[in-house]
């Protein structure tokens, strides 16, 4: 009867301690959720994903533009910014919509020369930033001007379709297949 009772405490121990854990990690994981969730749809979609993804953006009457959910659960497009083809994932938890360097690079940004003042927290830890203003960024035909950003020195392995440019339009709604954004 003892040794049961052990048993059950050291049970019940590690499942307060199992609970204590993921408190601490879920806390974590909601301070730098953008790019967790980045980090996630990178690891799960392949080629193959990617390449869908890019079919699944679709113009609606108006302007919108229909995204439609990728097999990792995400929601990822190709949009126009500034003239230039970059490719997203869609993060309503992101403040601002975040740039590679990579991706600034070929928008012509020199990421060498930019000033990364800002703290940002990515799913690879902390990490800085430089704010960027960009002209243009459109989504099949949901397009928004004058869009701030962020170009994320290290630990950003996608870019982020953020706030920025989501608060900006006049509506954008998830259904269980799509996401739909109205300009």
């Amino acid at each position: 009867m003892i040794r049961l009772a052990v048993i059950a405490a050291v049970g019940t121990l590690s499942a307060v301690g199992m609970a204590q854990g993921l408190m601490r990690q879920t806390a974590t994981a909601q301070d730098a959720a953008a790019p967790s969730a980045a980090a996630r749809a990178e690891a799960l979609r392949g080629p193959e994903a990617s390449e869908a993804a890019d079919r699944r953006s679709a113009d609606l009457p108006g302007g919108a533009a229909e995204l439609t959910k990728a097999p990792d659960g995400q929601y990822w497009t190709q949009a126009s910014v500034d003239g230039t083809a970059v490719r997203f994932l869609v993060d309503t938890g992101a403040t601002e919509v975040a740039l590679t360097d990579t991706d600034a690079q070929r928008l012509g940004l020199a990421p060498s020369a930019l000033a990364y003042t800002v703290p940002v927290h990515t799913a690879n830890g902390d990490s800085r930033a430089a704010r960027v203003h960009l002209a243009s960024l459109s989504v099949a035909g949901a397009r928004v001007d004058d869009v701030d950003a962020l170009v994320v020195q290290h630990g950003l392995t996608t870019s982020l379709l953020g706030m920025s440019y989501l608060g900006r339009l006049s509506q954008f709604e998830a259904t269980p297949r799509a996401l739909i954004l109205r300009p």
